[in-house]
């Protein structure tokens, strides 16, 4: 089976993308909390998904990412033509979907360079420890060091490090600025600009709207668990009461 032709909020028909969302509906236990959502992301771009707290834009990025929880229940999700809703968490991973959760997960005991080496451990193996040392030269100075120990910062970076790693299509970043200092806020987006000219598609949830604003290509925006906007990250930017009404910004 083919992948499907989505459609965006506003019904308009779009081509086939590399990571298509098709009337995805998705629960913790009874409650149904992403609800027939329908969108599509292409190949490089960087798609913000915003919303006000318990939206559903962690819970849309976990059932994406094939988590146990929430638990799919109706919909597909294609990538570049593989069918992630067939699939469990390990094997959308060895497709390429990478999560960076907003706990981080850094492995308590290991080593930055341990943490890394620890992805590597089954394949398929993305980028080189040489080439992601190159993209945070803060970790090449930290390797040896407790990974656990590192600032905010500098563990949100080894985070992302650690999904660069494996062999990655696809990043999916929750709260990536959460906690940081502004200029950090502005270093990991530096980054991230640098990870799309890789060719690497990324999806990012943040409350921090604007700095993801200005970061995306595109915004999809989520209202309990629907889609209420799909289109250009500018046009939200630009447009005011749209922030105000679904954002409060």
């Amino acid at each position: 089976m083919n992948a499907p032709f989505n459609k965006n909020v506003n019904n308009a028909a779009t081509t086939p993308a590399f990571l298509s969302l098709w009337e995805v509906e998705a629960y913790y236990g009874e409650s149904y909390i992403v609800q027939n959502i329908s969108f599509n992301i292409h190949e490089g771009e960087i798609l913000a998904l915003l919303g006000r707290n318990g939206a559903g834009k962690t819970s849309t990025l976990r059932t994406i990412a094939r988590m146990d929880d929430p638990e799919l229940r109706h919909g597909e999700i294609w990538l570049d033509g593989m069918a992630l809703h067939e699939m469990k968490s390990w094997q959308a991973s060895q497709s390429g979907i990478q999560l960076v959760p907003e706990d981080r997960s850094i492995i308590p005991g290991l080593t930055v360079e341990e943490n890394l080496k620890l992805a590597q451990i089954a394949p398929p193996i993305g980028w080189s420890l040489d080439r992601v040392y190159d993209l945070f030269p803060r970790l090449r100075e930290r390797r040896k060091q407790e990974g656990v120990t590192l600032s905010g910062g500098e563990q949100q970076m080894l985070a992302i490090a650690r999904a660069l790693v494996r062999d990655i299509k696809v990043l999916l970043l929750d709260e990536p600025y959460e906690g940081l200092a502004p200029v950090i806020v502005q270093e990991i987006a530096k980054t991230l600009g640098i990870i799309r000219d890789q060719g690497i598609t990324t999806v990012i949830v943040e409350q921090n709207a604007v700095a993801a604003l200005k970061l995306a290509d595109r915004a999809v925006i989520l209202d309990i668990g629907q889609i209420v906007y799909d289109g250009s990250a500018k046009e939200v930017l630009e447009d005011a009461e749209l922030r105000a009404k679904y954002l409060a910004i």
